[in-house]
């Protein structure tokens, strides 16, 4: 199962081939095709003789794919089987050790070793195999060769394999093979940015089994920082509490309260570029609770709560002068008034408004309906969309409005 925050609708027309070949996790790459065509991407696919013990051409041709290729020699080829070359991306999913040795070696003794060596694209590979074939040195030698290469390798995870062995051999996620190939095919316009964003609610305990907080989903943030990691960002994201799916090629820091935020934020942030404050922050905490937990007594419960550092209003008046900083404003009345109010006051570079009392555009919708200002005048209102695409043009913005 894919995310949703990372399925970005950014990517119409592109064209991906997929090489399958000999391993019980073959049957993986039909999720694979339809999560692709679901993003209105256009998948071909070639088929190895062992791949086809496994799945079959049809298989893929009902899920829409197209073009299909088997054999080099089948009845009535007209011999375009370097057509892939036209593809804006090349995957080999799952890669035997077979494939990864003539890939490295340049052997090209079938339909799919001839199209990659004649590939002249962005290839990704992720193997499937037995563990003590992928621990082989002929294997690390060849994987070596690949990475020298340029070519985008998505090692296998560690677990227990068909045949009964365990160990590191297994197909990875399928989402981790999705994210890495969304990034082949997008602009690298953050490459070399480093960006800290901060995401989710925070927990502000008050005894050792409540605590007060809000129902932020992390969603919005995780869009952004998966897109700006798709764009060649080196991303650090400071997760609240919060189960959200995040990518390997994104750095997460864990964290529970406002204070351990603050924390966090304060030692990453003098080094970034970009810090991106997404998280909803709990203004204030109550006490800690000097027995452990309050127990019912009949009486009121009364609490003095203490005020959190602003975290993002700390770290973007020390920002230096390279450094931009973004934020938002979830609010219930008075958006643009109050996201301009909070822009100046918190020295922001840009900030995103939304109104939380609106259907589709609060906490934990898949959807955000925002107003988007900067530092030099410029403001846009955005229609409800998904956050995904709301996302996506926060960095266009970035990137089109930055020297």
């Amino acid at each position: 199962m894919i995310p949703a925050h990372y399925q970005f609708d950014t990517f119409h027309g592109k064209r991906i081939h997929l090489g399958v070949t000999g391993s019980i996790a073959a049957y993986k790459a039909l999720d694979l095709t339809r999560a692709f065509l679901h993003l209105h991407l256009q998948v071909g696919v070639t088929l190895t003789a062992s791949a086809r013990k496994f799945v079959t051409e049809l298989s893929f041709g009902a899920l829409g794919a197209d073009p299909l290729y088997t054999d080099m020699f089948t009845a009535g080829a007209n011999f375009d089987h370097l057509e892939p070359s036209v593809a804006d991306v090349f995957i080999v999913a799952p890669a035997t050790a077979n494939i990864v040795a003539k890939m490295a070696h340049g052997i090209a003794d079938d339909l799919l070793s001839c199209q990659l060596l004649a590939y002249p694209g962005p290839i990704l590979v992720a193997p499937a195999m037995n563990p003590r074939m992928w621990a082989a040195l002929a294997t690390k030698d060849n994987w070596n060769i690949l990475g020298q290469r340029g070519v985008v390798r998505i090692e296998p995870e560690c677990g227990s394999v068909a045949c009964g062995d365990t160990g590191q051999g297994r197909l990875a996620p399928l989402d981790e093979i999705f994210i890495h190939t969304l990034a082949a095919l997008s602009p690298q316009d953050l490459r070399g940015r480093k960006i800290m964003l901060t995401l989710g609610p925070t927990r502000e305990y008050f005894d050792k089994a409540r605590f007060w907080s809000n129902p932020s989903s992390g969603i919005m943030g995780a869009s952004l920082a998966v897109a700006a990691a798709l764009r060649g960002a080196e991303v650090t994201a400071i997760t609240g509490p919060v189960d959200i799916a995040l990518p390997s090629m994104i750095r997460r820091i864990p964290v529970v309260t406002a204070r351990e935020m603050f924390e966090a934020a304060a030692d990453i942030f003098p080094s970034q570029d970009i810090g991106c404050f997404t998280a909803a922050v709990a203004d204030f905490r109550p006490p800690a609770c000097p027995t452990g937990k309050y127990k019912k007594s009949g009486e009121p419960l009364s609490l003095t709560f203490e005020s959190n550092a602003d975290i993002l209003a700390t770290l973007s008046k020390e920002k230096k002068s390279w450094q931009q900083t973004i934020g938002f404003a979830a609010e219930s009345q008075d958006l643009e008034a109050n996201a301009r109010l909070k822009m100046d006051r918190k020295n922001l570079d840009l900030i995103v408004a939304n109104p939380i009392d609106e259907p589709g555009a609060g906490f934990a919708a898949p959807t955000n309906r925002v107003v988007v200002m900067d530092r030099l005048g410029r403001q846009e209102s955005w229609p409800l969309l998904p956050k995904t695409e709301v996302a996506w043009r926060i960095w266009d913005w970035i990137s089109m409005n930055t020297p």
